[in-house]
């Protein structure tokens, strides 16, 4: 097992390598670089970080499917969509169990969201005695989500339900992280990006623990913050780079 220095050599290193443009080629987030403006950006990246689930090369493409449908212009259609349209949705599949009854609702709350802020930066705001971003996603889902039961909300995850929300931690990582590498968008000005933490799920997990950076069991919330701990003594002001480091890690199957 390596020791700490070692561990943190390790990682920079493979988090330096990573965070490239070439990262972006085969990634869920070419979807939002494929837009300028902030609003494009963020309903862009919101829709193809909520279907980030199963083969990359499939995310992708059913996010094309969703930007077709929006007529390459998400902002736009968001403000200036007709019911016509939002019915033609409806009945589309769109990617796995997220299908066009689901798109067509988030489409409709995004709508609502824009009358009452510029960005989605206003709903994800961590508050001065948090440590990360529970409390801020939960807020957000309420937001979002509003009270009303809808198919939808298995598709925004709770840290509150011990989920590990890997796609809106993923999301968070895309607007808030700030670095000169032109992976990360960082057009979220007002957040800290110390709060991040890194999307969990079975690949970085299982790295995680060959790494002996947790030992729980589980992919849940609690294990997002026991790997919070860690990664925070690793980088207190950039924790969620490392992200690529196990990332990539688990691509190679390096540690395998």
């Amino acid at each position: 097992m390596l020791n700490f220095e070692e561990l943190k050599s390790f990682l920079d290193e493979k988090a330096d390598f990573y965070n490239n443009p070439d990262f972006i080629e085969n990634d869920p987030l070419q979807i939002p670089h494929r837009f300028s403006l902030k609003q494009d950006i963020e309903i862009a990246g919101f829709l193809a970080a909520t279907i980030s689930w199963g083969n990359r090369k499939a995310i992708i493409k059913s996010a094309e499917k969703m930007l077709d449908m929006m007529g390459n212009s998400p902002y736009d259609f968001v403000q200036n969509y007709s019911e016509k349209d939002l019915k033609q949705i409806e009945g589309k599949s769109i990617h796995r169990t997220f299908n066009g009854e689901d798109f067509a609702y988030f489409i409709k709350q995004f709508k609502r969201i824009y009358k009452e802020n510029s960005s989605f930066e206003e709903l994800f705001k961590v508050e001065n005695s948090e440590i990360n971003f529970s409390h801020a996603i939960e807020r957000f889902r309420k937001s979002f989500l509003e009270t009303e039961k809808h198919r939808s909300h298995k598709h925004v995850s709770s840290p509150y339900k011990n989920s590990s929300s890997k796609r809106i931690i993923m999301f968070l990582r895309w607007m808030v992280r700030k670095d000169k590498r032109g992976v990360d968008f960082g057009i979220w000005e007002n957040i800290d990006q110390k709060y991040l933490s890194i999307p969990l799920d079975v690949h970085t997990g299982n790295i995680s623990r060959k790494l002996g950076l947790i030992s729980r069991t589980q992919n849940d919330w609690k294990t997002v913050e026991e790997l919070d701990i860690v990664i925070r003594k690793l980088d207190e002001k950039d924790p969620a780079k490392y992200d690529f480091a196990l990332f990539g890690l688990g691509v190679t199957k390096e540690l395998f």
